[in-house]
């Protein structure tokens, strides 16, 4: 696993390599806060809840989350989350997801993780945070979505190996009118290696990397409506199958499909 002195001094490198033609906002976030590394042999309940679910029918995903052993588990130095397809509690498709919620939440400060990503048509998987506020609901998620705020970290559509997107929903700018970008990786795939993903997120705005590349920054500035970034968010990673994002499987998936998290790790600012 990489040194996390390693990380931090990259980071900081990044200040020197931002484009000359845009003004970016960088905060130094040395201090961690949170770090699970996925040593040990289950789940660490002090940082994480298993979500035991079926699919948020507001967003058209059409797995069942489980916290099975066979859609979640941590070996190898890893937590592996494996999207199958299977006929389970009246659906043909089973997953996992988990969640910071009431375990760890923070306002401001880069949130990274290291990350091999799944690959199949209809395949979502997603790193992201969602505000405190939000009070679950099982039509989409949350009932005071999205004026409680998304903030996604990265989102990839299973038959895009190369691309992925940082976005944030608000009042105003959510779903297919949140504020989003895509990135694009060069020579290479999501699917055939670990890449860090990661937020550097301060007062006024949030800045996007890709192993440690700055590719954007949002800012009060960019959004259509209220700026909602001001609060403390808690940290969900998941897979989907289906869903508006990445479309339906069809006839050319193949399951099961696995996500590799290799650590994931939060800091403040000095």
């Amino acid at each position: 696993k990489i040194s996390i002195v390693v990380l931090v001094v990259a980071s900081c490198l990044l200040i020197f390599n931002c484009s000359t033609d845009e003004t970016q906002k960088v905060t130094n976030f040395n201090t961690l806060t949170m770090s699970d590394e996925f040593d040990g042999e289950t789940l660490n309940a002090a940082n994480w809840t298993p979500v035991d679910a079926p699919a948020l029918l507001g967003n058209g995903s059409l797995q069942y989350y489980t916290s099975r052993s066979e859609n979640l588990k941590v070996e190898d130095g890893m937590l592996h989350i494996i999207a199958r397809q299977e006929s389970f509690e009246g659906l043909n498709y089973t997953s996992a997801r988990i969640e910071s919620k009431g375990l760890f939440q923070q306002k401001y400060g880069r949130f990274e993780a290291r990350i091999q990503l799944p690959w199949s048509q209809g395949l979502w998987p997603a790193f992201w945070l969602l505000g405190n506020q939000c009070q679950e609901n099982t039509e989409f998620g949350a009932i005071n979505w999205p004026n409680c705020g998304e903030i996604d970290i990265m989102e990839n559509r299973g038959q895009e190996p190369t691309l992925i997107s940082g976005s944030v929903h608000g009042p105003g700018y959510s779903g297919v009118e949140a504020i989003s970008k895509d990135y694009t990786l060069e020579n290479d795939r999501f699917d055939t290696g670990f890449h860090i993903f990661g937020i550097e997120w301060g007062e006024n705005y949030i800045n996007y990397y890709v192993d440690n590349v700055l590719y954007n920054q949002i800012t009060p500035s960019d959004v259509t409506g209220e700026w909602v970034f001001d609060d403390d968010f808690y940290i969900i990673i998941n897979v989907a199958v289906g869903g508006g994002y990445s479309g339906a499987p069809d006839d050319s998936s193949v399951f099961p499909q696995e996500m590799l998290v290799d650590y994931v790790r939060v800091y403040s600012a000095d």
